[in-house]
């Protein structure tokens, strides 16, 4: 059976703010050496899905930069390759119309089976597994889920199944429900299924979770869900990012990074140093990357590459993005501080709320205590 992987990698990413200015928001850093995107392929690879087309559209080079060949996912292979597509004549509209304006490609590589993934949520998943339970249920459409709490219903796909786990009702992003069963944004499509709803679908019905889904569900497609059941987090905002980083530094192997080597996560080799850390530093339960000069404390926290903390200062609980300079006797606590930014000699912040420090609000920020 030949799979085909579409990412959806061009999303704008504004919820993230600042940390997506420069860059899509799949190739955002994470925990020190990681892109987001990297948990998405690693899958992909550990899966051994290697037909891939990544449809890229807003400031796409870091990502093409990142991604290159393919090479750190064994991608660069004779008879398989990733493919970085992008907008031709004009702008997708959303996530359906993104696939439905590359559908010459997904015909020219003519799989059986379409699997449209997300490019910026941090999990490991074997989508094997969810595939052949898309064969076995003999469905047309299977939506990967997982439980979420309600207050976060707002941000999903939310559905309801009966007790064949066929889909009953879905709704996209709903403002208030009772509904936890959260799509994942993972889709495993029939091939001629997709076709046939991309062709028959309206200009206006350009997204998946509000439209495409939906509607195959009111037309008695056989629409199914598949259960994860494993930690999966989509992190679209500051917020949620920066919890990610934080339940990597609190459980390190609930995403097998440093212990376990189950659906290992790779990622581009940057060919840097190693981390140093001098006499008077000092570092707990943190992930230091490559290229590091570590003097001072780091808690609780991840370090991107090529960052220096210098003597006399202390970092807890915070997200460092690469190429941070943190100067003498400074003190972040519950921050993430974006890349390339040199933070001041006796520089004190200590919010009361997550706080993200970049070059431009460096000053704002100030010194605030709790």
């Amino acid at each position: 059976m030949k799979v085909l992987a579409v990412i959806l990698a061009g999303g704008r990413g504004s919820r993230l703010d600042i940390l997506s200015e420069n860059r899509v928001k799949p190739s955002v850093p994470f925990a020190g050496k990681y892109r987001i995107i990297d948990f998405t392929l690693s899958n992909c690879a550990n899966s051994n899905i290697y037909d891939i087309a990544i449809l890229t559209q807003y400031l796409p080079f870091s990502l093409n930069d990142h991604i290159g060949s393919g090479k750190p996912w064994d991608m660069d292979r004779r008879d398989t390759k990733v493919t970085l597509l992008q907008p031709h004549s004009s702008w997708y509209n959303g996530t359906a119309d993104a696939v439905r304006k590359n559908i010459h490609y997904i015909e020219q590589v003519n799989p059986d089976i379409v699997l449209i993934l997300s490019g910026d949520h941090i999990y490991k998943m074997d989508y094997r597994k969810m595939i052949q339970s898309h064969v076995d249920k003999g469905a047309l459409l299977t939506v990967g889920c997982n439980v979420i709490e309600p207050k976060d219903a707002h941000r999903f796909g939310m559905m309801a199944t009966d007790d064949d786990l066929k889909v009953t009702h879905f709704v996209e992003k709903p403002k208030q429900t009772d509904l936890t069963l959260a799509s994942m944004g993972i889709y495993i499509f029939s091939v001629d299924v997709l076709e046939k709803l991309l062709n028959e679908a309206t200009k206006e019905e350009n997204d998946f979770g509000h439209h495409l889904i939906p509607k195959a569900i009111r037309e008695n497609y056989e629409v199914s869900v598949y259960r994860f059941g494993d930690y999966w987090k989509d992190v679209g905002t500051v917020q949620s990012l920066y919890e990610a980083n934080m339940d990597l530094l609190d459980n390190p192997d609930f995403l097998g990074l440093n212990i376990s080597n189950d659906l290992p996560i790779y990622s581009k080799s940057l060919n840097l140093n190693p981390h140093v850390i001098l006499s008077k530093g000092h570092v707990l339960n943190s992930v230091i990357a490559d290229g590091c000069l570590i003097n001072g404390c780091v808690n609780h926290s991840t370090v991107a590459y090529q960052t220096i903390v210098e003597a006399g200062s202390c970092i807890t609980d915070c997200v460092i993005f690469p190429r941070v300079t943190i100067g003498y006797h400074a003190s972040l606590k519950h921050v993430i501080v974006n890349e390339d930014v040199s933070i001041p000699d006796n520089y004190i912040c200590h919010p009361n709320t997550l706080t993200l420090i970049t070059k431009k609000n460096l000053m704002e920020v100030g010194v605030i205590n709790a």
